[in-house]
This record gives structure tokens, C-alpha cells and sequence, in this order.
């Protein structure tokens, strides 16, 4: 089998879909690249038995085949070529493939594509169309509060429950909790599902800048995404979500409003100072005064600052983890933020003054409790 390919179309195409493949794979041969010719037509697929990635390029090719290619050296080999076409030829008898450039010969060893596993299929779907820069929003906003505990599985993803009037995108890390809905994007499949962390981050990595159409498709099993000439179809956690909405305090009469960035800018510094595993920050409000305090008594360090916000409600003092807050605030890009409290022992919930008509955005943190106070 031989084909005629540039190397720089394929290697846009192999490094929009690397990313899923293992350094260290349960199935060796998931190492590889699967390629298979059809009519002039080369589907590249790369897996981890969870997550697949595929995607085509147009190839010259008068017989059509399949090999299993190394994916590291294949990369490397085209990193390092100038843009020109090259000639793969492949024994089919013994999996050895030969790139031929214009530079000179390389041979690696590929495998029999029969080896490599099937990708799974998501049968009976439920399906929605979601514009790419949606999506990518969405993702934006949750993925960075998912849980690293694998003891705690349905953390480790995202939730998404499609509605008929809207879909809610939910992450959390049991000190965190992100809640982002969508009004512009619905189904009436009524159903939650769990997409996992790293399928949510091939996709953002993946999805184009112009905004294009995503089709979603899902089952209780699987999600398949296509977009372009990409699709990744991925597992999806079987277990239940956390109960979310119970976590929110229904009743908050203390509330902040904030300049975004200062709080950030003011927080970063303060940080500095605070204690290294705890990362505990000390808000003090009194009228329309902001006091941000942190010490790590091990070392002597603190420091405070005093800015200036809009409050309504009683005086409060309470404790958060600032590297928390800093990685919400960052993740959002309104001027103001609003910060709503009810006690020193009760969760806050920051919204952005400024949001788009058709999105809804809720964080929750939860406090770390204050032994002393100052």
C-alpha cells in the first residue's frame, strides 16, 4: 500500500488528535496512530480505550488498507520535515513503513491495524447542536473545578443536564462548585450526563476559533462530538452526580460588590504571605471597607491590605482559600463581581455583574474556618 500526503496537512491533523494518546497505555498498541485508506481518503484515529479522537485528510492513493503507525516518532519525523509531500509505503505482510522526502528515507515499524481496538458506537443517541464558541465557554467555565480524587469519580468530570428551555454545565471539587447554564442551547431529553475531564480538554484544545456547529450526540454510555473534520467519542462516568443544588444557600442577606481585577490583583499579593497548605485569606468588611488579611504563623509572615466595595447587609468576617478565588475570578471577565454571604461557617456565592443574555453563572466556595481573629 502507498499513499502521497503533504507533511505539514498531516501533521495539523495528527497533532489535533495526539493528545489522547497515553505515555505509558494499558494496550501497547495504543501507541499508535491507526490509519486506514478509503477511496483516496485517510482516517487517522488515535484512543485510550475511554476517549478516541479521529479525524481525515484527503491522501493520492489508488489502493485502499490499514496500518497501525508509532504516533511519537511519526510526530517527531514531521516536526522536523519542511513542508513537501511525501510517500508512505507500507508492507502489508510484515507492517514496515518507509516515508520517502525529499530530505531522504526514514523506517519504522508499524503494527497490524487489526489489533487496534474498535471505536465504541453510541447507539439509540439523544442529539443537540452547540455552536463551538458554547461550548468552549462552557467548558472554560467548569473543567478547572473538577476533582482529582479518584475515590470520588462523578467529581472528576463535568455534568451536564440538557432541558428543555436550557442545559446546565456543573463542576465541583467539594470545596468548590461552578454552575453554568445556557438558554440558547436545549433538548428535550431531560437527561444528566458526566463528561470526563480529559475528553472536555481535548475538545477545548481542538475546537476551531471560527465558531462552528458541534453535533452532540449521547446515550447513557457515551458522547460522541463532530465538528470539521474531527470527531471524538468519548466514555462518559457511570455514577451519580452529587444532589448540587442543595449545596447552595437559598438566603444570603450580606453583600459585596467588587472591582474584579483589584480584588484578584490584591488577593495575589496577599497570598504571598499566607500559610502554604491552607492558603487562608481573612475577609473583614465593615461598611464600605474591605479588609484582606493572611499570616503563616510558622514563618512570621502576614500582610493586609484595604480597598474600598459596595455592601449591603451586616458586617462580616469569614476565611477563603485564595487560591481558590483567584482561579474563580480569573476564569470570569466581568468588570465587577458581587460576593454573597450569610455567616463565617456558610458558603459564598460570586456572580459577575456583567453576563450575556443568554447565560447564567453561579461559584460557590466554601469558607475555611478562622481559629482567631484579629
Amino acid at each position: 500500500m502507498k499513499f502521497l500526503v503533504s507533511s505539514s496537512a498531516l501533521l495539523k491533523q495528527i497533532s489535533s488528535i495526539n493528545g489522547v494518546i497515553s505515555t505509558n497505555p494499558m494496550v501497547p498498541i495504543l501507541e499508535n496512530f491507526l490509519f486506514e485508506i478509503q477511496d483516496g481518503l485517510l482516517t487517522i484515529t488515535a484512543s485510550d480505550l475511554q476517549t478516541s479522537m479521529i479525524t481525515e485528510i484527503d491522501v493520492e492513493s489508488s489502493e485502499n488498507g490499514s496500518i497501525a503507525v508509532p504516533a511519537r516518532i511519526l510526530m517527531d519525523t514531521l516536526k522536523n520535515l519542511p513542508e513537501q509531500p511525501v510517500t508512505f509505503s507500507i508492507d502489508e505482510e510484515t507492517y514496515s513503513i518507509e516515508i520517502s522526502s525529499d530530505n531522504g528515507r526514514y523506517k519504522l515499524a508499524g503494527e497490524n491495524a487489526t489489533d487496534f481496538p474498535k471505536v465504541q458506537e453510541v447507539e439509540n443517541p439523544d442529539t443537540v447542536d452547540i455552536s463551538a464558541d458554547v461550548l468552549a465557554t462552557a467548558i472554560n467555565h467548569t473543567i478547572y473545578a473538577t476533582s482529582n480524587d479518584e475515590l470520588r469519580p462523578a467529581m472528576g468530570g463535568v455534568y451536564v443536564k440538557f432541558d428543555e428551555t436550557n442545559t446546565t454545565f456543573v463542576a465541583t471539587d467539594g470545596n468548590r462548585l461552578i454552575r453554568y447554564r445556557r438558554v440558547d442551547v436545549a433538548s428535550d431529553a431531560g437527561t444528566g450526563i458526566i463528561i470526563p475531564r480529559k475528553a472536555l480538554s481535548l475538545l477545548k484544545n481542538s475546537l476551531p476559533a471560527e465558531n462552528v456547529n458541534v453535533a452532540v450526540e449521547f446515550n447513557m454510555s457515551n458522547a460522541y462530538f463532530k465538528f470539521n473534520n474531527i470527531k471524538l467519542i468519548c466514555r462518559l462516568v457511570d455514577e451519580r452526580f452529587p444532589d448540587y443544588e442543595n449545596v447552595i444557600p437559598a438566603e444570603n442577606n450580606i453583600k459585596m460588590t467588587i472591582n474584579r481585577q483589584e480584588f484578584m490583583a490584591s488577593l495575589k499579593r496577599i497570598s504571598i504571605y499566607a500559610n502554604k497548605t491552607t492558603h487562608q485569606v481573612r475577609l473583614k468588611i465593615n461598611g464600605s471597607e474591605l479588609q484582606i488579611f493572611a499570616e503563616d504563623l510558622d514563618f512570621s509572615n502576614e500582610a493586609s491590605e484595604i480597598m474600598a466595595c459596595e455592601h449591603n447587609g451586616d458586617d462580616i468576617e469569614i476565611g477563603f482559600n485564595a487560591k481558590f478565588l483567584i482561579e474563580m475570578l480569573n476564569n470570569l471577565d466581568s468588570k465587577e463581581i458581587s460576593i454573597d454571604m450569610s455567616a463565617p461557617n456558610k458558603a459564598g456565592l460570586l456572580f459577575p455583574s456583567d453576563m450575556d443574555e443568554n447565560e447564567d453563572i453561579l461559584l460557590l466556595v466554601m469558607p475555611v474556618m478562622l481559629n482567631n481573629y484579629v
